[in-house]
């Protein structure tokens, strides 16, 4: 099998720097082929493609999304058939539209073996506003196709401009992982990864929760578990606009606001193929458990962390949290971890995570309170 994935970003967005980033640490051992648009940025020479193992195919037929009909497809093939890679990379013109580049990869007749794995947009957060205004539909075009976009100099953009673009992003993807953490700071193993769809927080913590509450025990007056605190339909809220049956047999909502996709399969742990209750476990098939996340480029301390996790033991307030996790950069270089079960709070120093994440799952509860909590 061959994966294609297509990088796609304005001229000076930063796209060499992450093609040679997944290249270095991602992709060394592995045959990959680079298929470079002319037209593109200058700054991948032969020399360090020699020295990891890779083959260019150069487009000579000027801009690629002016040339998809024949030559294309063609030089497509014509990789496959020379070098039958693991994957090729395809770094189009920084002007061109994604959707055209996408299309004319589908659109070739590659055969079985080879698929569209991903396409990423990589998008200076300080020029992310201008280029929305002044190149329109081409800029836009790339934001609202793209299935993760990598937000550059956030190193050095005012964290108000960094803000600022995640909004403009989010109006023309709302589903899309957006990675703004500095690509210095990351493994580009976990950049990889992400593009990949391979990390979803409220996916793990849902299913350690369905875990945790689905073996035997027994439940008594103090038992913090949820299990005696509801009896309505089982709602999760979901905001990801997959569509998919469900073959149990009550209403089902699932909302998080983690605003990447995935495929559902039998081994999808998002939480939509929810408890089996044909098992002999002590819960009404009616339970809520419902999840709640954000993402967030903002700093905190470990102070502003233990403050919060110290406030969600507050009930009334919030709904009853069964579990919390999150990781969030502390703005020093360093990155909080924290992992919340009622009565215990771990916080800890962790490694850089592509963009800051909180997600809390529990029961009934309160959103709007939630988001005034965690907001920095």
């Amino acid at each position: 099998m061959t994966k294609i994935d297509i990088i796609s970003g304005f001229l000076g967005a930063g796209k060499t720097t992450l093609i040679k980033k997944l290249l270095k640490e991602a992709l060394a051992n592995t045959q990959t082929v680079l298929i470079e648009n002319e037209f593109g940025e200058i700054g991948i020479d032969g020399g360090f493609l020699k020295d990891a193992g890779i083959e260019i195919k150069e487009m000579n037929s000027g801009c690629i999304c002016c040339s998809l009909v024949g030559d294309f497809g063609t030089s497509l093939k014509e990789v496959l058939d020379t070098y039958h890679p693991e994957r090729i990379l395809i770094e189009p013109s920084g002007v061109g539209k994604l959707s055209d580049v996408m299309k004319a990869v589908q659109d070739a007749g590659l055969g079985e073996e080879v698929t569209l794995n991903s396409a990423v947009a990589v998008v200076d957060a300080a020029k992310c506003r201008m280029y929305i205004k002044n190149f329109g539909e081409f800029f836009i075009n790339q934001i609202e196709h793209a299935g993760t976009i990598i937000l550059s100099r956030t190193d050095i953009a005012k964290p108000e401009k960094v803000k600022k673009a995640i909004e403009l992003i989010r109006e023309h993807n709302p589903k899309a992982t957006i990675i703004t953490t500095p690509l210095a700071e990351l493994d580009g193993k976990d950049v990889l990864a992400t593009i990949e769809g391979a990390t979803d927080l409220e996916a793990e913590l849902m299913e350690q929760v369905r875990a945790m509450h689905e073996h035997h025990h027994d439940h008594d007056e103090n038992c913090t578990c949820g299990c005696h605190d509801h009896g309505h339909e089982h709602e999760h809220h979901h905001d990801h606009e997959h569509h998919h049956d469900h073959e149990h047999h009550h209403d089902h909502e699932h909302h998080h606001e983690h605003e990447h996709h995935h495929d559902h399969d039998e081994h999808c742990t998002c939480g939509c193929h929810d408890h089996d209750h044909g098992h002999h476990h002590h819960h009404h098939a009616d339970e809520v458990f419902t999840s709640w996340g954000m993402e967030t480029a903002a700093s905190y301390t470990k102070e502003d962390i233990e403050a919060i996790l110290e406030e969600l033991e507050d009930e009334h307030s919030y709904g009853m949290v069964l579990r919390a996790k999150g990781m969030v950069p502390s703005g020093d270089g360093t990155w909080v971890y924290f992992d919340y079960v009622p009565g215990e709070a771990q916080v800890r120093e962790g490694k850089a995570d592509v963009t800051g994440k909180f997600c809390v799952i529990g029961s009934k509860l309160k959103e709007d309170a939630l988001v005034k909590l965690f907001a920095k």
